[in-house]
């Protein structure tokens, strides 16, 4: 197999390196603005589950969606961004908070970045609920950017996201084991959040149309790599880094794409039928996510991570030259990176 090149050769030789540490440099007073207009979220009774809200804004971990919202301001001209530029970001940080709240009682997970998640402590009806009002903010704080198109792609994205959760639920196990359903699948999860942290910036931002493509192209690329390396981490990556069993997803029956990967490179393998139906004994499962985890697919799921961010990087050459730029280009280099 041919060896996928590294990320940086997509980026053009004139572009300063900037690492993601200095792209945070160019937003962390922007970002503090963003975290106060989270944790402004309104008063929600009990107060135990109004302290337990506040845990998961404050393990809120990167903060990679409004990071890259924030540069594309910056990109786009508006390095100290308008108020309504502050909530756009925050509104898609804060649409993200609401489906984990709703992804940790479907998948029943009791922790999450080393907290406990709300499910562990509070009823269905409590989760599902308090879920519901941080969308509702989320909404809110869509609304006080002030731009109709920036709603309008909120509420579509909305409508993907759920729409994508349905698909995964009802659908069966042969069509899960395709290409085409774990796109859709990443993009609805991962990437329309990316797409909207974009493109919603560029509306807001005023951004013409043939910025606003390829602003909307960058969040396409970046967001499907970044779900197909944490994909790939979730084979590669030890239990104490990534804060779950190694295999964790092929466990719990969802396939993504080193597993499709892998059933394409060795269609006769015993243990893959029961475990693209979900229902194998653990042993199964641990001989084979160890024959995943060091097969030639996890390589072959890279390319495809490189190929998005490559795709993503190219977008960018529809805008003026600016640190901001840069920075967008050393994200997707520096995040596609963390699946090697």
């Amino acid at each position: 197999m041919t060896a996928i090149a590294p990320m940086t050769t997509v980026i053009k030789t004139a572009a300063p390196r900037v690492t993601h540490a200095l792209a945070a440099d160019l937003v962390r007073a922007q970002l503090k603005r963003v975290e106060a207009a989270l944790h402004a979220v309104p008063a929600i009774e009990p107060a135990g589950l109004r302290d337990a809200v506040e845990v998961i804004l404050s393990s809120g971990g990167k903060r990679i969606r409004p990071t890259v919202a924030l540069l594309v301001a910056g990109a786009l001209g508006h390095p100290t961004p308008s108020e309504e530029a502050i909530n756009i970001a925050a509104a898609v940080e804060m649409l993200h908070t609401a489906t984990l709240v709703h992804d940790d009682l479907i998948d029943g997970s009791l922790m999450r970045r080393g907290a406990a998640t709300l499910n562990a402590a509070w009823t269905p009806v409590a989760t599902v609920l308090t879920g519901d009002f941080l969308f509702a903010y989320a909404a809110q704080l869509a609304a006080a950017a002030n731009s109709m198109p920036a709603m309008k792609l909120f509420a579509e994205t909305l409508g993907v996201i759920v729409a994508g959760e349905l698909r995964q639920s009802f659908s069966g196990w042969t069509e899960r084991g395709t290409r085409e359903d774990y796109e859709r699948r990443i993009y609805a999860k991962t990437a329309s959040m990316f797409v909207l942290a974009t493109t919603a910036m560029g509306h807001v931002c005023a951004a013409k149309s043939e910025q606003l493509a390829a602003l909307r192209a960058y969040g396409h690329g970046f967001g499907m790599a970044f779900q197909i390396v944490d994909d790939i981490l979730d084979f590669t990556g030890e239990q104490s880094s990534v804060g779950k069993p190694v295999g964790a997803d092929l466990r719990r029956g969802l396939i993504t794409l080193p597993t499709l990967r892998y059933a394409r490179l060795n269609p006769a393998d015993p243990d893959l039928a029961c475990a693209m139906r979900g229902e194998c004994d653990r042993a199964t499962y641990d001989r084979l996510v160890d024959r995943i985890r060091h097969s030639p697919a996890i390589e072959e799921a890279r390319r495809v991570a490189h190929d998005y961010a490559g795709d993503a990087i190219r977008a960018l050459d529809a805008l003026s030259d600016s640190p901001s730029r840069h920075a967008l280009i050393a994200l997707a280099d520096e995040y596609i990176g963390r699946g090697h």
